[in-house]
């Protein structure tokens, strides 16, 4: 069979196995796939659905997201809201309560620290707004002066 090299997915699915300290037969019963076919995915010869690559998320206790942007499925400009994630989630020194924790927690920050960009922004454009605005009295001023009215 000639290889498709599907992106880096099944490189990193083997990884991520590894890491887990899974073997592929571990892995496959844990996600509902057959051994053979989850071989052929970490070797690059199969492309898995986004369905297959949910259930070996969960078998491995990663996040979807991060086996959708590398087999290409998310952007990659995603990948930075992932990364943390998936780390946290990947981490065996702590217990899946605090993992859902950290993650809130991250998240919280993220939103905070949005709506926090989105303030200054906003005071940004009100203040070049009333600059723009005296800039224009004082040009209206000027041409005044320079006409006598």
């Amino acid at each position: 069979m000639a290889s498709l090299k599907v992106g880096n997915v099944g490189e990193y699915l083997r990884d991520q196995r590894r890491s887990a300290q899974l073997s592929l037969r571990q892995l496959a019963e844990a996600a509902g796939v057959s051994n053979p076919y989850l071989s052929q995915i970490e070797r690059g010869l199969r492309k898995p659905s986004a369905e297959i690559l949910q259930q070996l998320a969960k078998a491995l206790r990663i996040s979807a997201e991060t086996l959708y942007v590398q087999a290409g499925i998310l952007d990659a400009r995603d990948r930075d809201e992932l990364e943390v994630p998936a780390a946290i989630l990947t981490d065996p020194s702590i217990n899946e309560r605090q993992k859902q924790v950290l993650i809130q927690i991250y998240e919280s920050f993220r939103k905070e620290n949005a709506a926090a960009g989105e303030s200054r922004a906003a005071e940004d454009l009100a203040q070049d707004v009333a600059e723009a605005e005296a800039g224009g009295r004082e040009a209206s001023a000027a041409v005044r002066e320079e006409t006598g009215k």
